[in-house]
C-alpha cells in the first residue's frame, strides 16, 4: 500500500532563521518557496540529495513545540551520515551545538543530536 515516506512538514517560528539552517547549515536544496498571502504563511519545499523530504512552514504566532522528548508525537528526524566526524567538522562552523556521540547499543553504530532553530532534536546517524 506504502510506498515511502513523501515529506515531513515542519512549522517553524522564525521562517528567516530556519530557512537559513536548514538550507546553509545542514544543506538542504530550495525546491520552491511559496508566500501564502491569505494565511501570512511561507511554505518552503527542501531536498536531500535530489529527494523532496521536508517542508517548511512559517505561520503568525504557532504555539510552542513540547520541550520533553519523550512527548507524544513526531520524536525527532534522522539524517543518515557517512562520516559522524566530518558532519560535525562542519556543523561546528556554524557553531551548532552538538550533543556527545552514542553508540547505538543495538546496531553498534554511532549517533548524536544537534537541534534546529525552534529546539527540533535532529539524529545524525552514521552509515
Amino acid at each position: 500500500m506504502f510506498n515511502r515516506i513523501h515529506h515531513i512538514a515542519i512549522i517553524c517560528s522564525d521562517y528567516i532563521e530556519s530557512k537559513t539552517f536548514y538550507t546553509k547549515v545542514l544543506g538542504l536544496e530550495i525546491i520552491k518557496e511559496t508566500y501564502r498571502r491569505e494565511r501570512q504563511s511561507y511554505k518552503l519545499d527542501l531536498s536531500l540529495n535530489g529527494e523532496y523530504v521536508i517542508e517548511l512552514f512559517s505561520f503568525p504566532s504557532p504555539p510552542q513545540r513540547s520541550t520533553k522528548p519523550e512527548a507524544s508525537g513526531l520524536r525527532h528526524l534522522a539524517f543518515e551520515v557517512d562520516d559522524l566526524n566530518r558532519a560535525l567538522e562542519q556543523l561546528e562552523k556554524f557553531n551548532v551545538p552538538v550533543e556527545p556521540i552514542r553508540k547505538d547499543e543495538i546496531t553498534g553504530k554511532c549517533y548524536t543530536f544537534i537541534f534546529d532553530p525552534d529546539n527540533l532534536p535532529i539524529e545524525l546517524y552514521e552509515k
